[in-house]
């Protein structure tokens, strides 16, 4: 049974969503009640089984663990397992999941279709960072925009069915380029195992295509597709205006996920593809990615500054904050990659908390227009307190997870390039300038909307919801060790095959300009 634990927790919640689609008949009060608590139980049940998984995890083992293969369709298999960098998304996606559920308590349009969604959304991105073949990371990888599509496009705002396309094409667009470099690389290397992958060597001699020269060969033209694929799901700047309005347009739980779980995929796909299988592509195009990261980190903290609709202002901080997050993978070393993964996994509780911060006071006003807003302190106390640790915890104050993933990725990158460290530091500045300006608007002040004097505070189901991801958000900025503990011989050995990989001549250039610098 252990070697299929995997299997279990990824596809639990499909046979939920099966149950509810071939047996959940009629639309009424106990039909929508019954939906939400089997969504509820079968999100839960998989949080606990995926526990069993992380305490049976070796830490100490940099390979792939609870591995699980066999025969699948057209000579390809089906092979799943977890090594120390994917068990934490893992646990982050199963985490969230039932706190997300229950956060859409108040919905009752089209219910049961809501919980199917939701339900096969966690089945397919539990797939991705599970997946060891290519074609099964592509399938899982794919597949996921289906459900967010309709979820946007189905219970969104006004705009929902341009914001929807938008998402859907922008991301499906990207991920062509990394289909062709799937082929390619089969072609190549004769496999689609990704753990037979990831010890291939691709050439890596220079060419020349159209007169161009290609430094670092094979290697970079599939580190240019696949990032292609990865930098829009992430999104990196330029390609990350499909971002705030998805956000926008998507309800609540929507952006939950969306911001909490799919945005890491793209960080993941680096972590697992583009550093261990082309390390001399990763490393030719490093200094272009880590000064794209720098000016997405400064270019989208002022345009957060500039937003009158909070779900949007809080949009481009995540794009902000995926860009400490490409700056420590690119800077390669221990402190950086250690510091972009903490970063994704305490992301994913702050920027989530954040969107259900917003969604408390919508559900009530239904609007997100921060000029709406003003002295909520004096009606909603509880909310006051809720909303201000998250927002520190989002400008990354010291005690608290956001502190740990900032500072470990500006310590990585300094290493490497101190100019582009220099840059990314100021965005903490900013950051602190649009999450502190968003709350003196909307929490302080006087109360003087008449609409607002009846608003009520948060109920017990919506304290509850946030328990979980204040306790999660002080554990890891107080106890770091929990992470990097785990990831820490992974991420050792990452960086270690990544630097044997590189030619020493080129080695040694790169790192005599980082010391220079």
């Amino acid at each position: 049974m252990e070697n299929q634990l995997l299997s279990i927790i990824t596809f639990l919640p499909l046979v939920a969503a099966l149950i509810l689609a071939l047996f959940m008949r009629g639309d009424d009060a106990a039909a929508r009640q019954g939906a939400k608590w089997l969504a509820l139980f079968t999100t839960s049940a998989t949080f606990v089984i995926s526990l069993f998984i992380l305490f049976r995890f070796d830490p100490s083992n940099t390979g792939f663990q609870f591995v699980e293969e066999r025969e699948w369709i057209l000579g390809l298999s089906y092979k799943m397992g977890v090594d120390g960098i994917s068990i934490l998304f893992v646990m982050l996606t199963t985490f969230l999941m039932p706190i997300t559920i229950w956060s859409c308590w108040g919905v009752e349009t089209r219910v049961k279709e809501y919980m199917i969604a939701f339900l096969v959304l966690e089945t397919l991105m539990l797939g991705v960072f599970c997946a060891l073949d290519l074609v099964l990371f592509y399938l899982f990888f794919e597949a996921g925009l289906i459900p967010m599509f309709l979820i946007i496009g189905i219970w969104g705002g006004k705009e929902r069915i341009y914001a929807a396309f938008k998402f859907f094409l922008y991301t499906f667009l990207g991920s062509v380029l990394m289909l062709v470099a799937m082929i390619a690389m089969y072609l190549d290397a004769g496999t689609t195992d990704i753990t037979k992958l990831l010890v291939h060597d691709f050439g890596s001699e220079t060419f020349s295509v159209l007169g161009i020269q290609v430094v670092g060969g094979l290697q970079t033209m599939l580190f240019l597709a696949f990032f292609a694929s990865f930098a829009v799901k992430m999104p990196m700047w330029p390609v990350h205006t499909w971002l705030p309005d998805a956000h926008v347009q998507a309800p609540t739980a929507g952006s939950v996920v969306l911001a909490a779980i799919l945005l890491k995929m793209g960080g993941y796909g680096f972590l697992r593809f583009s550093l261990p299988m082309f390390p001399v592509g990763s490393d030719v195009m490093a200094p272009l990615v880590l000064w794209m990261s720098a000016i997405a980190i400064v270019y989208t903290s002022l345009v957060a500054l500039a937003q009158t609709d909070m779900k949007k202002l809080i949009a481009y901080s995540s794009v902000a904050h995926m860009g400490f997050v490409t700056m420590g993978i690119f800077a390669a070393n221990q402190q950086g990659v250690d510091g972009a993964i903490f970063q994704m996994i305490s992301h994913g509780f702050i920027s989530g908390a954040l969107f259900l911060c917003v969604g408390v006071i919508y559900d009530r006003m239904h609007t997100r227009e921060i000029d709406a807003y003003g002295g909520l302190v004096n009606r909603m106390p509880a909310y006051a307190l809720v909303f201000m640790f998250f927002t520190m915890a989002n400008v990354g104050l010291p005690g608290t997870s956001g502190f740990v993933g900032e500072f470990l990725t500006l310590m990585g990158v300094f290493q490497v390039n101190t100019w582009v460290a220099a840059v990314a530091a100021t965005g903490v500045i900013l950051s602190a300038g649009y999450a502190l300006w968003l709350y003196r608007r909307v929490v302080f002040g006087d109360l003087i909307k008449e609409a607002l004097r009846s608003i009520t505070d948060m109920d017990r189901r919506e304290k509850a919801i946030f328990a979980p991801l204040i306790a999660m958000t002080l554990i890891l900025g107080i106890y770091p060790s929990l992470v990097t503990d785990i990831i820490g011989p992974s991420v050792t050995a990452l960086v270690t095959d990544y630097q044997a990989a590189l030619p020493v001549d080129g080695a040694a250039v790169a790192l005599n300009e980082g010391h220079s610098e």
